[in-house]
């Protein structure tokens, strides 16, 4: 498999990119990986970069993008933070990624047993790292079940869950509406942009709107 040139990421349509991340996501499933050279699609793409999708996701070690994708070199950008959520820094990029090197999907990735939402269901304090928590808690309040304080923390692995999908849902909200650029390109159909969840039990995504 070669490295995407100019021509081929043009005819990707963001149906068809989403489709090449579950038949990837699939073949990571089964133990088989695509035929490919990494270093020739290296020197393919020396001269320039022609990727077909944006993929927002957690810093978690277990959760390359590249890998549970079975994508090779040039084929994504990946955008990585603890908890998947987007400040303007993060914007940019996806607004570069897109509009200016022209990718056709924006992946927002979450996971399940996410120590950053984890943390954001505890209220966790610490350093640098109360700020980016804060960014995540406005899902857990978003998810109002259960309601009995007690189960609503770290120790309930189905609440946390919950609350990271909730969050990829959130996030993808604040992309649509703290990016006119983004949200322009949606409307006219030129980019998709949707929801994940990778199950670290199973190494399955499953996608959403």
């Amino acid at each position: 498999m070669k490295a995407h040139t100019k021509e081929t990421q043009a005819i990707m349509t963001p149906a068809s990119s989403l489709e090449a991340l579950v038949n990837g996501n699939q073949r990571f499933q089964e133990n088989y990986r695509a035929d490919r050279d990494l270093m020739q699609q290296v020197g393919d793409t020396s001269t320039g970069q022609y990727p077909f999708a944006t993929i927002l996701s957690c810093i978690d070690s277990r959760v390359s993008s590249e890998l549970i994708f079975d994508q090779g070199i040039g084929d994504i950008f990946s955008i990585r933070i603890a908890g998947n959520f987007v400040n303007e820094d993060i914007l940019g990029s996806m607004e570069f990624a897109c509009k200016l090197a022209g990718t056709k999907l924006v992946v927002v990735l979450g996971h399940t047993a996410c120590g950053a939402v984890k943390g954001a269901c505890d209220h966790a304090r610490l350093g640098n790292l109360t700020a980016l928590i804060n960014k995540i808690e406005p899902a857990v309040e978003a998810v109002k079940e259960p309601q009995d304080a007690s189960l609503r923390n770290s120790n309930n692995i189905d609440f946390v869950n919950e609350v990271a999908k909730k969050n990829v849902m959130m996030t993808i909200d604040n992309i649509r509406s703290s990016s006119e650029v983004l949200q322009e390109m949606e409307q006219n159909g030129e980019i998709e942009i949707v929801g994940g969840m990778y199950d670290i039990n199973t190494g399955a995504v499953s996608f959403y709107n």
